[in-house]
């Protein structure tokens, strides 16, 4: 029974590491866009900041994905919480829509067609306000798939070892 609940210490204790990692990378997506958005220009002479802002923006997406997501849900079906998989349902295409125009966006510049400073600034603009809504429905998620959980301990682990 102890290692059950050692398990599911080590198992879900790791989902807040995870986290509470991928939120740090968030403030460093966050830093990195203001970076280059201060003015319409700053993108164009400075290269190095757009290149760096759009590896975080990969990155930042990447991890929310294949990493943060898949543990939040199976953390929500450990803990036999179908009200959170079923938010995590209505939430997720939302967010996947977003995840696109950011990829969009990287690939455009990766190619190279991100010089033309007015437009440019706009499409910054539009990515900021999409970034934003989906940092609000990531909390959301992370309210409801993993903060509700914090003091339980999922049913599997609760069960005496045999």
């Amino acid at each position: 029974m102890l290692d059950s609940c050692q398990n599911a210490q080590e198992r879900w204790g790791g989902v807040h590491l995870l986290i509470d990692r991928w939120l740090q990378e968030r403030q460093e997506l966050v830093s990195a866009y203001k970076a280059i958005s201060n003015s319409p220009q700053a993108p164009i002479t400075n290269a190095q900041a757009l290149q760096r802002f759009c590896e975080i923006l990969v990155d930042y997406v990447s991890a929310g994905h294949f990493e943060v997501y898949e543990q939040l849900t199976n953390e929500a079906k450990a803990f036999g919480d179908q009200r959170g998989l079923d938010l995590a349902k209505q939430i997720y295409p939302r967010i996947e829509a977003i995840t696109e125009v950011a990829l969009t966006f990287n690939d455009r510049c990766d190619n190279g067609d991100c010089h033309d400073g007015v437009s440019l600034g706009e499409e910054l603009q539009r990515l900021g306000a999409l970034l934003h809504e989906r940092f609000e429905l990531e909390d959301c998620l992370i309210e409801v798939l993993h903060n509700a959980h914090q003091q339980q301990v999922p049913a599997a682990a609760a069960a005496p070892a045999l």
